[in-house]
Parts: structure tokens; sequence; C-alpha cells
């Protein structure tokens, strides 16, 4: 979600963006806003929203930027990882199976509606629900009754998980159907945030004018050019606003957004483009923001294309083999990315660093495994990318690379925008790979295996099944503590390595930053800009 969050965001599940769309705003003819917006409001670089903006129908970094600033879930994160409460008052278990959840009193929609056990119990059990259609239902799979309101096949048996009960209006049980030792950390994504009761009137309308509990509430969306959301003052959160309002501005290219940042028609910018990133630290100063979080960049294989149906590991092996890393991180992208070294990125728990040499740079071999897997079918293949996340020059360095090595061709599938890469990647409509990227939704090692590679996974857009590692993940799953899972999908990681589902490039450092009119710009968890906490001068 997230990517993030992921993913929040974070997430995501949320998938790692980069991205944006056209500019609002009166416009110089390159994207560039010329209007500032309402006083003591700031504003960010985000594009076009996938989807309406409905908590467990957002799984890209796009849309969970707006549905963080809306919506509030149980807890989130500190910038270490750690659990931070928000709407919860604690969320506690004795077997890691019955969970409790105690939440704080007082707590508002912007609409005045209490938040209550029930605005949690029916929210999931709508998200949850086949009918409705919803990305990240699947995350609710692990709650009792799920199978019910969500089956494999035809209509739902019952309208509601039998897992979920209120005890009263501030309290309620989460009943799971197997223990699962890190639940409560994938509480802290959006997904999971609660509704009120004017959802279920109309939940088409209400995905485009949303009535929230988070900070902000939401004002006005101008599709893709620009989304303003108002800062709400009953806000209870620790998180609550210390600006006036965001406006999420879209951008056809990074580079236009950089520039209105320089020239001070944007606050905030998420992710500097590869043109501007030798410059960009003398460009800002201060404002120059170089941080790594936990995400990370892949090539991953459309196992349902003619290209690599039923392909041998060997040759996804080889390819990986086949890539520089280590140069293209410190010429193609000057530096702000880590080669990666496993499947998941430092600062999540259970990260490790593989004993393997699959990662490494090794042409000879590279070329030996493809020969032994019986190569790529037409010694060909495509990398989708969307053109609006700086991602061009890298999928060409990396093509480049794999070319010069093995002899393979390989040659980039431009899509115009982040939107319609992921309508493409949803649709089973790529053609060879697809640049993945995923950003933490949980700062745990399960979170970049599970909901990437398990058969069941709403975001496994490459359609990777394996019997063996679905069932590894589960028993994983059932260990009996946080740490014995840590360690059991830290095995199944080692497992992945035989099977390729993916291929790691890199670890994700956000090099962004921002203009002259605001402060306190962080950087969370999740790699997102921390837009409640900046402030205006």
């Amino acid at each position: 979600m997230r990517g993030a969050r992921s993913a929040k965001w974070v997430a995501g599940a949320i998938v790692v963006a980069l991205a944006a769309t056209a500019c609002g705003g009166d416009s110089d003819g390159e994207g560039n806003s010329k209007g500032s917006g309402p006083a003591g409001y700031v504003s960010i670089d985000v594009g076009e929203p996938q989807k309406p903006l409905i908590p467990a129908d957002t799984n890209e970094s796009n849309g969970s930027y707006v549905i963080q600033s809306l919506f509030t879930q149980l807890l989130d994160f500190d910038s270490k990882g750690e659990i931070v409460y928000t709407n919860a008052e604690s969320v506690t278990t004795d077997d890691s199976k019955t969970w409790t959840v105690k939440l704080k009193k007082g707590w508002k929609f912007h609409n005045g509606e209490e938040v209550t056990s029930k605005s949690y119990i029916d929210a999931w059990n709508w998200y949850a629900n086949i009918k409705n259609n919803q990305q990240n239902s699947f995350w609710f799979q692990d709650i009792k009754g799920y199978d019910d309101v969500h089956p494999e096949k035809g209509d739902p048996k019952a309208e509601t998980m039998s897992g979920l009960k209120a005890v009263d209006d501030h309290t309620f049980t989460i009943e799971l159907k197997n223990t699962m030792p890190y639940f409560n950390y994938k509480l802290g994504y959006t997904t999971w945030a609660p509704l009120p009761k004017v959802f279920y009137d109309d939940p088409k309308a209400f995905g485009q004018k949303p009535v929230g509990n988070g900070p902000y509430k939401f004002e006005k969306w101008d599709h893709k050019k620009l989304i303003q959301v108002k800062a709400w003052d009953e806000y209870q959160g620790p998180n609550k606003a210390k600006n006036k309002g965001v406006q999420f501005k879209a951008y056809t290219t990074l580079e236009a957004a950089y520039k209105d940042v320089v020239s001070g028609n944007l606050d905030m910018i998420r992710q500097v483009g590869p043109t501007d990133l030798p410059k960009y630290k003398q460009d800002l100063g201060d404002g120059a923001i170089e941080q790594p979080y936990a995400a990370i960049q892949t090539l991953t294989p459309a196992f349902y294309s003619k290209t690599f149906k039923d392909i041998d590991p060997k040759v996804l092996q080889g390819l990986s083999m086949a890539i520089d890393r280590n140069t293209i991180t410190k010429t193609v992208l000057n530096n702000t990315r880590t080669p990666a070294e496993s499947f998941t990125p430092p600062g999540v728990k259970g990260n490790q660093n593989l004993d393997t040499d699959v990662f490494t740079y090794n042409p000879t071999k590279a070329k030996q495994l493809i020969e032994e897997g019986g190569g790529v079918p037409g010694n060909k293949f495509t990398v989708q990318y969307n053109t609006d996340g700086g991602h061009k020059e890298w999928v060409t360095a990396v093509c480049e690379s794999i070319r010069k090595a093995t002899g393979v061709d390989c040659v980039g599938d431009p899509k115009p925008d982040f939107a319609t890469d992921l309508e493409a990647r949803d649709n089973d409509q790529v053609k060879g790979m697809y640049r993945g990227g995923w950003v933490a939704d949980y700062p745990v090692n399960a979170n970049f295996m599970k909901e990437l590679y398990h058969t069941t996974a709403e975001a496994n857009n490459g359609r990777f099944s394996n019997k063996e590692i679905d069932k590894l993940m589960n028993e994983a799953d059932k260990a009996k503590s946080l740490d014995e899972s840590v360690k059991a999908f830290q095995e199944v990681e080692k497992k992945l390595v035989e099977h390729m589902p993916a291929i790691p490039l890199w670890y994700y450092r956000i090099n962004g930053g921002h203009g002259k009119n605001v402060d306190n710009v962080n950087v969370d968890f999740h790699g997102d800009l921390e837009v409640w906490a900046v402030t205006t001068k």
C-alpha cells in the first residue's frame, strides 16, 4: 500500500507510486500550478487516486495519502515501526486468536456521529463482503466467518463475520480462524478504518465526497487536478493537524512538480525525478529530504503471460544476476537507492541478508542459468512501468544490463500514468514483467511475502502460485509468538529464492523536499511525508 500505508499506506498494501497526473490551478502549459492554496494550507504532489475514496478499496500511494488525511484506524506506527494507539485505547490478546479492542471515548466522525464499536464492525463486514468487490477484502480473511461473507464461489452465506462481536459501545472482540501473533500490527493499515452510517446510504456517492474520522475533513475533488481537505478542529488523535488544510496536487511529471517547489508554487514533493536528483540538495538546501524507509522495488513476472508461464526459476535467477544493481543505483539513480539483498527491506522485523548470490551481478553465471532453464521464450521480454513516476531511466538501464550480460532483449512497456499501469496489472494485461514497488503496511516481514506472493493475496498481480510456499506461510501465521512467526517467515523467504516470484532490485530512500514557505516536514515509517505536522511560515 501501500503501499503503503500501504500500505496507512500506507499502502496498500500499499504499491509505490512515485506518481502523479495532470496539475490543478492555472497552468503555464507545463503542468505547473500558478495558484497557491488558501491561507494556512500546505500543498504536496499527489496524483489522481485509482479508485473512489473508500479505505478498503485503496491500495496505492496516491489514494492512500488522501485516505490517511480523512480517516484514522485503531493504531499507527512511529518512525521506528513501533505501535502508537490512535482511535484505540488498547488492543490486547491472551492467546493470539481472540483480540479485545477498547476504543477511546469521545471520538466522532466529521458529521458529528460518534465512533463506536459498531462503526468498526459494520465497516469491516461491508469491506469483507464479496458483493462489495473491495480491493482489500483479502485483509479481513483472518477473521472467523470471513469465508461466509466472501466465499470462493457464489453468493455470501451470511452478511456478517461471526468473529466480530460488540461488548459495548467502546469495546469489541475479534476472533480469528487461527492464532496470528502479529495481527495487531495489521490493524495499523488504513483499510481497517471505521465508517459512518451515512456511508451505507450511497457508497458510490460517499467515495466521491467521504466523511471520515481523521485529522482532515473533505472539501473538494477536482478530478486529475486537485483534492483539498480542511483541518478538523474536533479531532482528538495524536496526529492533529498543525496547518489549516492540505491540497493534494496532481502533476504530469515529477520535473513539473519539482519546478513548482523551487519556484514556490508547491510546498512539498514526495520524490524528485532522476533529471533533478543531481541538483536538488543544492536547490532546496535545508528543504532537501533524504531518508531510507521500508520499501522495495522489484521486477515482477506476469506468470500468466506467454513469456513467463511455466518459466523455470533458473531463468529468473539468471536475469536477476544479469542486473548490475551497484552501478545502476550509483549512476542512474544517483546513490538514492540501496541494492537489495533480500525480498524484505531494512526496518521491518525479520529483515535478513539471504545467503545467496542470486542478487549479485555475475554475467557468466547469469547466462549459464538462463541456458540451463531453457531460456526466455522468443529471447525477449518487456517491463511495464508508469511514465509519470521517473522510472524510464532505470528501466532502460536494467534492460541494457540484461541485454549486455545475456543477449536477452529487454524493452520498456510504458503506461501514461500510475492508474493505467495498475489497471493493466489488475486485469492480467501485463505482457512480460512489471515494475513492482511495495511499501510496508506494517513493520513485519510477513507483509512483504504473504500480501504479495500467497496465491490468494490481492496484490499478487503476477499471479504467482506455489502450494508449498502457501503452506509455509499459513503455518508461519499460526506460530505461538511474534518472534516465532517472524522466524518462520524468514524460512519462507529462503524458499522464495528457489522459486523467484519477483526479482528484488533495491530498497527505497525518499529523495523529496520542501520549499521555503513550510517547516516541520518529517518522514514517517512508510516513507510518507507527515502532512499533518507541517507548519506554514
